[in-house]
C-alpha cells in the first residue's frame, strides 16, 4: 500500500533556468509527508503533532518544469520502536517516468518532554500496512 499526493508546479517554484529548483522538491516531500501523518493520525493537531524529521535526503533524477503534474507516492521502508523510514518518489503524473527519490527518517515525538517515545500500536499497525519489501 502506499499514499499519493498531486501538486502542479508554480512558476515560483522554478529558477533562471526554467526547472524546479532542487529546494523545491524538499517543499513538495513535505507536504506529501503531512498529507501521510494526516492520513496515518486523522485527529491529530498542531498541537497533538508527534512527528519530527531526523533526516532527509533527495535524488534528483529528472528535471521538471513550470505547470507539470506530478505525483508523490510515499511508502514505509521500515518500522522501528520509536522512528520509521519513508521511501518518497515523485514522478510524472501523465508520463510517470521518476523525477526524485528520497528517503527519510521520522521520529515519534513527545514535544513537552522533549524525548522521543515508542510508537503507539495503532499508528504502528498503521505504518506496516504501508511497508514496502525494497524499492
Amino acid at each position: 500500500m502506499h499514499h499519493e499526493s498531486s501538486l502542479k508546479v508554480r512558476f515560483s517554484e522554478t529558477d533562471l533556468l526554467g526547472h524546479v529548483n532542487n529546494s523545491s522538491y524538499f517543499v513538495y516531500l513535505e507536504q506529501a509527508r503531512v498529507d501521510f501523518f494526516s492520513d496515518l493520525v486523522p485527529e491529530s493537531s498542531g498541537k497533538e503533532w508527534h512527528f519530527i524529521l531526523a533526516s532527509v535526503k533527495c535524488d534528483f533524477l529528472k528535471q521538471a518544469f513550470f505547470n507539470q503534474k506530478l505525483t508523490v507516492v510515499t511508502k514505509v521502508k521500515k518500522v522501528g520502536n520509536k522512528s520509521f523510514q519513508l521511501v518518497q518518489i515523485i514522478y510524472d503524473s501523465e508520463t510517470n517516468a521518476k523525477i526524485a527519490y528520497s528517503e527519510s527518517a521520522i521520529i515519534y515525538y513527545n514535544f513537552q518532554t522533549q524525548k522521543s517515545e515508542p510508537l503507539p500500536t495503532f499508528i504502528r499497525e498503521t505504518l506496516l500496512a504501508y511497508l514496502v519489501e525494497s524499492e
